[in-house]
């Protein structure tokens, strides 16, 4: 009987020997593992990256330029990037963003300093649709033009102009490489005045050689609107006779929308 107990004790504490040795073992691998894992280097978490234009959920349109991208003249408000819009609201159910960041009286000075800027980059950067007005008041100077028609004089102010238009072209390409870009061209609001034939022949010009210019870049547009106030000039023209009214501008933003399309994917 006593040696059957002794047996039974012996049992009992090589049992307990093990279970101990156990849970010592297992104490010990967690302690060894969680200060592997404390020592070992944080690794960065890895951000999504972007989606393309035909995944985001929504469109994001900059305007940049000058008082015509503002909608000067438009009593409403809008000018042409609001019936432009509204044309585009047709066409595809994303949400449009619009950022419009034009200023009045910008010259392509204006506007290529204005691409210096960190957050006009950003914004540009982040854009499906860039549409900028530019060039009117490098050329008509808000009328000062009109006293000084000397074709040597039009061809300097001209040749500055053109070297600046580049550089827009391209910086705003080297910021965003896949966005449409649409330049909407030049329209002569001098069209009633004596000097008519020779302002319009002008207009033309600085029409013809930006378009020239824009067809060096990927994706850049430029968009004639010279046509479209050609024949009844006032009938578009505000009260200052120099920016679009409401119809003047409709047109405009028909004619932009009427360029731009979006893919079955982007309607979905």
């Amino acid at each position: 009987m006593k040696k059957r107990l002794i047996t039974t004790i012996i049992f009992i504490s090589l049992c307990s020997t093990v279970v101990f040795l156990f849970g010592l073992g297992w104490v010990m691998k967690d302690q060894l593992v969680s200060a592997g894992a404390a020592n070992a280097p944080v690794k960065p978490l890895k951000m999504p990256e972007s989606k393309s234009s035909s995944q985001s959920k929504q469109i994001h349109i900059v305007a940049l330029g000058d008082s015509l991208t503002r909608g000067t003249g438009d009593p409403e408000g809008k000018g042409y990037i609001g019936y432009m819009i509204n044309d585009l609201k047709t066409k595809t159910k994303k949400p449009i963003l619009l950022t419009n960041v034009a200023v009045k009286g910008a010259t392509t000075a204006n506007l290529l300093a204005q691409l210096k800027q960190p957050q006009i980059q950003r914004e540009v950067k982040g854009a499906d649709i860039v549409l900028f007005t530019i060039g009117g008041n490098d050329l008509f100077q808000g009328g000062n033009a009109l006293t000084h028609l000397d074709t040597s004089y039009m061809k300097k102010i001209e040749k500055s102009y053109l070297v600046n238009l580049n550089s827009i072209y391209s910086e705003i390409r080297s910021i965003n490489k896949q966005a449409t870009v649409f330049h909407i061209g030049l329209y002569n609001p001098f069209n009633d005045l004596q000097q008519s034939k020779l302002t319009s022949s002008i207009v033309r010009q600085w029409n013809t050689d930006s378009a020239n210019e824009a067809a060096n870049y990927k994706e850049i547009v430029y968009v004639p609107t010279f046509d479209l106030f050609e024949l009844h000039v006032n009938d578009y023209l505000f009260n200052d006779k120099f920016h679009p009214n409401t119809a003047g501008y409709k047109l405009i933003g028909e004619r932009v929308a009427s360029l731009i399309t979006f893919s079955q994917e982007g309607n979905k």
